[in-house]
């Protein structure tokens, strides 16, 4: 309607089709009012639909717990008596004692007198130790790895030099042998 109204001389035209863009505005927003009241019914109609659903839910579970509870008490009162659990308990207890007693029958060192003193034990130790520092010398301090006998044979040639071959042998590789 805009480029209708630059265009139209005719004031009286003007007139009509202000008019005409007037009703369709007021059609525009009636209908957005419309559309927006029908989003708000739809809104409440899905907040009552998850109420309800939710209420169905909460109802299924207090039921549940209901016979839940009503079993556990069934099953209390009937088959466990707080007596027997106590005898079990104690029966438990007497085994496992009587099983850690049989460990310690069984662990027993027989080899080794009881009349060992700890302090004469200490002692012997140290005197061994002592006696291993004696052993190793000199040699022994110095890794095995880098003792003179466990090194190869220091180069003499310049490395790339001529490495003399065995009247032009060549191994299974085409590599020289040496000599």
């Amino acid at each position: 309607y805009r480029d209708k109204l630059k265009t139209t001389k005719n004031p009286a035209g003007k007139k009509n089709i202000q008019k005409r863009a007037m009703e369709v505005l007021k059609r525009k927003r009636m209908y957005e009012n419309q559309r927006d009241q029908l989003a708000g019914q739809q809104f409440n109609i899905d907040q009552a639909a998850f109420g309800i659903d939710s209420a169905k839910a909460s109802v299924a579970t207090v039921a549940a717990m209901k016979a839940a509870n009503a079993e556990l008490k069934s099953v209390i009162k009937n088959d466990l008596k707080i007596d027997d659990v106590d005898e079990l308990a104690d029966d438990m207890a007497e085994l496992m004692d009587e099983f850690q007693e049989i460990n310690e029958a069984l662990a027993q060192n027989f080899a080794t007198p009881d009349d060992i003193d700890e302090a004469d034990l200490e002692a012997e130790l140290d005197m061994l130790e002592d006696e291993l520092e004696g052993e190793i010398g000199e040699e022994e301090s110095v890794p095995s790895y880098l003792q003179a006998s466990a090194m190869p044979a220091q180069p003499t040639g310049t490395p790339g030099g001529k490495v003399p071959v065995a009247a032009g042998k060549v191994d299974e590789y085409g590599l020289p042998v040496e000599t």
